[in-house]
């Protein structure tokens, strides 16, 4: 069998590495030779947009899926009336749109921050009157890690980013006082099978994730049901086949919908090594209909991002519990280079060899770590 991927980076490398040892072929499509799949697969290199390209993107394959939200959605209904693409194309236009998205979660009954439309400089003077600050200005699309979203601490803060993003379709959001920030990784199957990974704590710095830690500590069963009928809702909604990650903010037991991925998450990367079957593999198995792999953890973990630099190789292996994963990517700032994933017996020894890491490797951590 033969998988199609739209999008050419790490996360569909690391879908490639997961599907060869069930006998399955792969080809990318990306608009970089570059790219990092193009090390595992056979890679077009063509825009996504280019219908020519993506129908001979299409021949021979079994499905298509993608490994980031910015697809466009006109390609993935193109390619869907050749070849089945899942997630579905829905599922890809809720959640490249944050205004729409935040609509879809609240019409299933999922909380979420306030938020507000806004189009005009009145819209953002009426929103600061509504909701208050401090605050999010945030681009409606295309933001990623951290990019196109501007916090508001005082009215100087909105003068500032409207000159920077006046002009384009924009969402104001309250800026909840969370406790912290965590996920959930669901998986469906064509035959409607589903199976949930255990909630992780997540640790951002810029809009970029550094560290989660897996299972989140202290996670309660409350918060755990919670995230489960959440995910279940988007993905019944959304007749959704493949891996779905959702972010939350949690504060005094509940849960705040951040924002949803329709694909396999940096916040999954861990179950590589920490869950019996990774995201990767149920993303591949959900996609072609087979029985969904088990979820349950194996021990305690943790996953760090290597971002703007790479460490020594030999120093992060030197710690027992530790698994290496680089990408192949050039190295420059702010990039994600690659991630570590420290799978241990208990959540004691986890905080000991991560504070490893961050002494002997020189990753960057959070100052305090409570597993």
């Amino acid at each position: 069998m033969i998988v199609g991927i739209l999008g050419g980076g790490q996360l569909g490398r690391m879908l490639a590495m997961a599907g060869y040892p069930l006998g399955l072929r792969f080809r990318t499509l990306d608009p970089s030779a570059s790219a990092p799949a193009g090390h595992l697969t056979e890679q077009m290199v063509d825009d996504y947009t280019d219908l020519d390209a993506l129908s001979r993107f299409a021949v021979g394959l079994d499905v298509v899926t993608y490994e980031f939200e910015n697809v466009p959605v006109d390609s993935a209904r193109f390619l869907n009336r050749r070849v089945p693409v899942y997630p579905p194309p829905l599922a890809l236009e809720t959640s490249q749109d944050r205004l729409i998205e935040k609509s879809f979660f609240q019409d299933l009954g999922i909380a979420t921050p306030p938020f507000v439309r806004v189009e005009t400089w009145e819209d953002l003077e009426q929103a600061i009157q509504t909701i208050g600050l401090p605050a999010l200005l945030k681009t409606r699309r295309y933001g990623y890690d951290g990019k196109g979203q501007y916090t508001l601490y005082k009215d100087e803060d909105a003068v500032l980013a409207w000159q920077t993003v006046g002009g384009v379709p924009l969402i104001f959001e309250n800026m909840v006082k969370f406790e912290r920030e965590v996920s959930i990784i669901a998986a469906r199957s064509l035959t409607g099978e589903t199976k949930f990974y255990p909630v992780v704590e997540n640790h951002h710095e810029k809009g970029m994730l550094r560290l989660s830690l897996a299972p989140a500590p202290n996670l309660s069963a409350e918060i755990q049901s919670q995230a489960e009928d959440h995910a279940l809702r988007v993905l019944n909604a959304l007749n959704y086949v493949g891996v779905l990650a959702i972010e939350f903010f949690e504060l005094e037991g509940k849960l705040y919908a951040n924002e949803m991925a329709p694909r396999v998450h940096n916040s999954g990367h861990w179950t590589i090594e920490g869950a019996q079957t990774s995201q990767f593999e149920n993303h591949l198995r959900a996609i072609l209909g087979m029985p969904l792999g088990s979820t349950e953890m194996l021990g305690a973990s943790a996953m760090v991002n290597i971002i703007g630099a790479i460490p020594d190789r030999r120093t992060v292996l030197s710690l027992p519990d530790a698994h290496l994963h680089l990408y192949g990517k050039a190295v420059r700032p702010n990039r994600k280079l690659g991630h570590v994933t420290l799978r241990c017996d208990n959540e004691a020894s986890l905080k000991q060899q991560l504070n490893q890491l961050r002494s002997l490797a020189g990753l960057h951590l959070p100052e305090k770590i409570d597993c």
